[in-house]
């Protein structure tokens, strides 16, 4: 079935073919059962917020189609990009887990499908389910991977230049699952980039002419190409 947002629509988990080894949704079949059972399903277009930094929180977002950006904001209206988020990942975990307000702000970057689950009932569900704790701690472990690859990357690399390269590298490795790991399609603006990568959108804006200019990558439309992908790991490695 198709959203107006030109999703293809999963009603129910145990008939999604979207699962893969890193999903939380890689589940047997009964806890698949569960999960639909206290699951409700919202189609979300792009910029809508899931949930805010600071907000209670009220249970866990599984994402099924779609991206999500993470930010946080300090006192003086400075955002930050932590992660993307892409589907079959939980949003919301840690703090459904813990009881504490959700530490980021959640935000769609594309026409998303979400599946959200109250704190209660998810709770529920990882303790009668052993193979959906495991994954939620799966995932845990690599939100930890994660965050420590960006302080890495915010705190050791030298400039703004292998910051970028490291951040185009790191999307052409996401990609490589469709086959296609040096043409990219960015859903990120040039500011959101540079909240990514802690750099101004002067910045970002200055270095991707730069990239073109020396052959490094090539912009068509929507889609970006890693022309020299040597030469970029030799720049993020600066």
């Amino acid at each position: 079935m198709h959203s107006p947002y030109g999703l293809d629509i999963v009603e129910r988990c145990d008939g999604c073919r979207r699962h893969d080894s890193e999903s939380f949704c890689d589940l047997p079949d009964a806890a698949l059962r569960a999960l639909d059972s206290v699951k409700f399903t919202t189609l979300y277009p792009r910029g809508a917020l899931l949930f805010v930094e600071g907000q209670p929180a009220r249970g866990v977002y599984v994402l099924c189609s779609g991206r999500v950006k993470l930010s946080a904001t300090s006192r003086n209206a400075r955002v930050i990009i932590t992660r993307i988020v892409r589907a079959g990942e939980i949003l919301g975990l840690c703090a459904a887990l813990s009881g504490a307000p959700y530490e980021v702000t959640a935000e769609t970057l594309e026409p998303a499908q979400v599946n959200f689950v109250r704190r209660a009932d998810f709770l529920r569900l990882l303790s009668s389910h052993s193979e959906a704790s495991l994954r939620a701690a799966q995932q845990l472990g690599r939100n930890y991977s994660a965050a420590l690859e960006q302080v890495r990357m915010l705190g050791l690399s030298n400039s703004a230049a292998a910051k970028l390269a490291r951040f185009l590298l790191e999307v052409g490795a996401a990609a490589a699952g469709s086959g296609r790991a040096d043409r990219l399609k960015l859903a990120l603006t040039h500011e959101e980039i540079g909240q990514l990568i802690g750099a101004s959108r002067e910045t970002v804006t200055r270095l991707f002419s730069e990239f073109k200019h020396e052959n490094l990558i090539q912009v068509r439309g929507a889609t970006l190409l890693l022309n020299d992908r040597t030469a970029l790991e030799t720049l993020a490695a600066r």
